[in-house]
């Protein structure tokens, strides 16, 4: 399976070392981020998902842990701004260039505002989607921030 996507062009091109996970993905998962989990043997707290957030009509990418649920109030807090709910899912998919499930914060078409849960912080390595289902790829929190231009936030909460 070849590994290059937009997400690792962008990485590559930064210079930021990364890993490339993948793993077989069943096409009747339907949380994707918990399948990654499971299917890599990496603990639900490491493994973060990409969601698309509308916040008083900007789209901005939230990522929280696949153990942990987004604080919609908590987004819009962050980005200063007053009300959010989730993105239509073919405008996310439209915005960013990739599929649902294999949405990644990183190389997406449009650049967006990230906010990446501070539990982050904590990890040593984190993985996100590497841009398409079945691919992961695993790097330093503040890397990943590095290359999206995004910001640490207290965005999730425990499921």
């Amino acid at each position: 399976m070849s590994t290059g996507t937009p997400a690792t062009l962008a990485l590559e091109a930064a210079g930021v070392p990364f890993t490339a996970h993948t793993y077989d993905h069943d096409p009747r998962a339907t949380s994707f981020g918990l399948e990654a989990s499971e299917k890599l043997g990496i603990a639900a707290e490491r493994v973060f998902k990409t969601l698309m957030v509308d916040v008083d009509g900007e789209l901005v990418v939230a990522v929280v842990p696949v153990s942990g649920r987004l604080d919609l109030k908590e987004v819009a807090r962050a980005v200063g701004g007053k009300r959010a709910t989730m993105a239509d899912p073919a405008v996310a998919q439209r915005r960013t260039g990739y599929v649902l499930g294999g949405i990644s914060p990183l190389g997406q078409k449009l650049r967006h505002r990230t906010v990446l849960d501070s539990s982050a912080i904590l990890q040593e390595t984190v993985l996100v989607s590497g841009g398409r289902r079945g691919f992961d790829v695993e790097l330093a929190p503040d890397a990943l921030l590095g290359v999206c231009g995004g910001d640490y936030a207290d965005i999730a909460t425990a499921v």
